[in-house]
């Protein structure tokens, strides 16, 4: 015992789902961690005997699952949720969103409302997002002081924002806060193109250009709405994912949102240049926008990781409701109920969004060497008895009032529900104030 070997943390769990290899469930196992990284996954027993931890945490009704991560989301609009429901996509935009953004966005608002929502998604066992806003300076300050891993996206827009005044100004700021922060070890980047009707081909070109030097990925809408293909049909005469195949686009670096009206061709190609799709359940669904083809795409190996997208379109950023629903709607649009089991939509939520992110390595499964970016979920619920198969259970059952503990890179974010990193009391005090400004330019009452 006296050669135990020193470490930071021991977390003790009744099951512990690492998620590759698929549909593996260790029981009454432990994983060791030290400086941030997953020394070891071994049963409790030798784990006790080979381990001396600074610290131990035994969770004996627990399973300990890859933090989860949301492939595309806008943080800060966690502050306009509820603004404008129940609208048509760019009805939503152009009368409520974008107004609004452009009489209240400014840095406080982005770092304001990206904290708010680093809370709630780190309460909900999301270690990892993937950004796409204004201001990304801010949203890397609010990942920063709230500990969690973050894409942050460099977003551009082919219009004046109160951030940047045309494209090259966008894409300027947008790299030098990726030189300001390339060594964080908690943050990349991802070029954040908004999408095809607000993005011009010369843009794009440009984007594509740094993001060749960079090998930084490129994170765009595409096939969203019906009425985005009917423009450009009426624009450029073709549909938009052959004018990003024209362009050069289409390559793994590409995360496409939403992808929800495509043809058999279009799937083909999605495949052929091996790119990546943040598919959006809720707010396909809330928006009216239509069902992705989630099946075809599962079955042509396309790689699908889950997003919640922004909360004033969700309105929630609850990755366990994503799962739910993309294996429920996979199974009923199919017509076939072993369409997209629960172990391969629990890899949609953690590692194949790490992939579309090219974090894999690092991120997205329990693995010795790894980031200790671990969520702990509590089965001792009695909504979660009895359980026959935890992998099952945390699709089909689970919530995120379920989630108790959360890690990233090994630093404690969540302490049996409790945040450690922000003050929850400052958030909600915060948001009241920019609540009551929204308030007052809005026809809605709020």
């Amino acid at each position: 015992m006296n050669n135990r070997e020193e470490i930071d943390t021991l977390i003790e769990a009744k099951w512990v789902i690492p998620v590759e290899p698929a549909e593996i469930v260790y029981n009454q196992h432990a994983i060791a961690i030290n400086r941030g990284i997953i020394k070891d996954i071994l049963p409790i027993a030798h784990a006790n005997q080979r381990y001396k931890p600074q610290q131990t945490l035994t969770l004996s009704d627990h399973a300990l699952i890859p933090g989860l991560i949301n492939l595309h989301t806008h943080a800060a609009m966690t502050l306009m949720r509820g603004l404008a429901d129940d609208l048509p996509l760019m009805e939503w935009l152009n009368k409520h969103i974008w107004p609004t953004e452009n009489q209240h966005v400014n840095a406080q608002f982005v770092l304001d409302g990206t904290q708010l929502a680093c809370a709630e998604m780190i309460k909900g066992g999301i270690t990892c997002f993937n950004d796409m806003y204004f201001f990304p300076e801010s949203c890397a300050q609010a990942a920063i002081n709230s500990g969690m891993r973050a894409a942050i996206g460099m977003i551009v827009i082919d219009f004046p924002t109160p951030y940047a005044s045309d494209a090259d100004d966008y894409l300027a700021k947008g790299l030098e806060l990726r030189d300001r922060y390339q060594h964080d070890p908690l943050l990349s980047f991802c070029f954040a193109p908004h999408a095809p009707y607000t993005v011009s081909d010369k843009t794009f070109s440009s984007i594509l250009t740094y993001a060749e030097q960079l090998d930084a990925p490129i994170h765009t809408h595409l096939h969203e709405t019906q009425d985005e293909i009917r423009i450009s049909l009426e624009l450029n005469g073709i549909r938009p994912l052959e004018r990003m195949l024209q362009l050069g686009l289409l390559s793994p670096s590409l995360i496409a949102v939403h992808m929800v009206h495509l043809t058999d061709h279009e799937i083909k190609l999605v495949q052929q240049y091996d790119c990546s799709i943040a598919h959006c359940p809720s707010s396909n669904m809330k928006l009216a926008s239509g069902f992705a083809p989630i099946s075809s795409l599962v079955n042509q190996g396309v790689n699908i990781g889950l997003g919640t997208d922004g909360a004033a379109s969700n309105n929630r950023l609850d990755m366990f409701e994503e799962m739910r629903l993309a294996a429920l709607l996979a199974k009923a649009s199919s017509g076939r109920a072993d369409t997209l089991p629960a172990h391969q939509v629990l890899k949609m939520a953690t590692l194949n969004g790490a992939n579309a992110l090219g974090l894999g390595k690092l991120t997205g499964s329990l693995a010795i060497g790894k980031a200790a970016d671990i969520t702990a979920i509590n089965f001792s619920n009695i909504n979660l008895t009895p359980c026959y198969d935890p992998i099952s259970h945390l699709v089909y059952a689970a919530s995120r009032e379920h989630v108790s503990h959360v890690w990233a890179n090994g630093r404690m974010l969540l302490d049996d529900k409790q945040l450690t990193t922000l003050d929850q009391t400052e958030l909600q005090y915060r948001t009241t104030i920019w609540q009551e400004r929204i308030a007052t330019t809005s026809k809605q009452s709020i």
